[in-house]
């Protein structure tokens, strides 16, 4: 009778832990929530970064497979727009969020758990028929501010994007409106528009630039990345470095931005399983074989055979 009522207790005390599980993974309407590795959940994540992010989340997916993150890229400020009017609570954005921003999320007594995971180039493209090799910093900045003289055509991509904001920062202008500046739709079609017109510079991000998609690799080969001197450095004020994972670690090349993820979920649900999960050594060995700089670079196992 003891052993039997033992059974009973442990049975009982199984049920209970059992139940408080699944009421700790559901809503109060009875929904189940998304786990650190299950369930469905709503990313939304800068579109300048697709490239990378789709990589990440084939293999997450690959390896928990009851995980289903599903990831909307809009422009920069379309993210954030979606992360202050609740619409997700996990984002992935080129910034950290400011003040005012932070102050939004706190009033909805929400937290955000903020992570650098990569850095990205900001790379200056030309034809490949140009005889531009090099450009300084100061020349970019005077010809986002249209007082520069050299009759060439400037492109980026949207006016929403990261990129654009970034280029407003470092400009000093909030106004990128010189009659040589244009914007177009994404980083393929800047990268496509130089590729095919000599007269053209094109600013776009590194990790488009590295084993680009079909549709737009032709174009890739048609272009050449173009050489940066910050004259302002106390380094190096004469030398011109390209964006590559040697010059973003040793901080030679002057144009580079932070990648970040963003859960403001309050829990260890999806957002925070795909964060540990871009944080691990196999989510930053995808970043260091993308050509980005991972946030922490793995280490390198070798095996010495006597």
């Amino acid at each position: 009778m003891k052993t039997n009522l033992k059974y009973l207790v442990y049975a009982l005390a199984l049920f209970l832990v059992t139940e408080g599980c699944n009421q700790g993974n559901s809503t109060k309407s009875g929904k189940k929530l998304d786990g650190f590795t299950t369930g469905t959940a709503p990313f939304t994540a800068d579109e300048s970064f697709s490239p990378i992010v789709n990589e990440e989340l084939f293999v997450f997916k690959g390896l928990f497979t009851e995980a289903n993150p599903v990831i909307t890229y809009k422009p920069e400020t379309g993210v954030i727009g979606d992360l202050l009017n609740d619409k997700v609570r996990v984002a992935i954005l080129a910034r950290e969020l400011d003040t005012a921003e932070l102050g939004v999320l706190k009033r909805r007594a929400l937290t955000a758990d903020i992570n650098k995971f990569a850095i990205d180039a900001v790379a200056i493209i030309v034809n490949q028929a140009s005889t531009d090799t090099t450009i300084s910093v100061g020349e970019i900045k005077a010809m986002l501010n249209g007082k520069s003289n050299v009759d060439k055509s400037i492109v980026f991509d949207n006016p929403n994007s990261s990129l654009v904001r970034y280029l407003k920062q470092l400009s000093g202008n909030n106004e990128l409106n010189a009659k040589n500046i244009y914007a177009l739709k994404s980083n393929k079609e800047v990268i496509k528009y130089v590729s095919t017109h000599n007269n053209a510079i094109g600013i776009t991000g590194f990790s488009w630039l590295n084993d680009p998609d079909e549709d737009y690799a032709e174009a890739v080969n048609k272009v050449k990345l173009v050489g940066v001197k910050d004259e302002n450095s106390k380094t190096s004020p004469n030398e011109y470095f390209k964006p590559s994972q040697v010059t973003l670690v040793q901080h030679t090349y002057p144009l580079s931005r932070s990648l970040y993820i963003v859960d403001c979920s309050g829990r260890k649900g999806l957002g925070a399983g795909f964060a540990s999960f871009l944080a691990s050594e196999r989510g930053q060995r995808i970043i260091l074989k993308s050509g980005l700089l991972p946030d922490s670079i793995p280490q390198r196992e070798i095996n010495i055979v006597h």
